[in-house]
């Protein structure tokens, strides 16, 4: 079911950025309004407390975020005192980020929170649905960074 002409509300880059956009406002004004996170922020927090202390060049490779994104939540999280940095051990330019006992706190409080948002936006899908559509975003992802030449 390939388009031979271009009309942007078939355009599945269209369709996935608009959709994007909405459910990231969505969370956004949430996540702000409730425990004061950015986007940014809470996708540190979360690959913090999944994947353990981390450089800031592992984050953006992990967050899809760039350097500089990573950079202010890193910052904003650290003042905040959710975060700490450690001294990379074979690296005197680089540094390790880690969640700490109140990032810790936070992640606790916001987790369900974000899981309630994820089954309200897949409520009228089946777990079949749900699956596959996660497997076939997984896919449209591995396929742009082949295209890209990044894997």
């Amino acid at each position: 079911m390939t388009q031979t002409t271009l009309t942007l509300d078939e355009y599945m880059p269209y369709r996935l950025a608009v959709a994007s956009n909405a459910v990231s406002t969505l969370i956004a004004t949430a996540y702000e309004s409730l425990y004061g996170l950015r986007i940014p922020e809470w996708r540190l927090i979360t690959i913090l407390r999944e994947d353990g202390p981390s450089t800031q060049q592992a984050l953006v490779k992990r967050a899809g975020m760039d350097k500089v994104t990573i950079s202010r939540a890193a910052q904003a999280l650290a003042k905040r005192r959710l975060i700490t940095r450690a001294p990379h051990e074979h690296d005197g330019r680089s540094h390790h980020l880690i969640l700490t006992a109140e990032g810790e706190r936070l992640f606790a409080d916001v987790a369900p929170a974000a899981i309630e948002y994820e089954k309200v936006m897949l409520a009228d899908f089946s777990p079949e649905e749900q699956l596959q559509f996660k497997k076939l975003l997984r896919r449209v992802e591995e396929a742009a960074l082949k295209a890209q030449g990044n894997r």
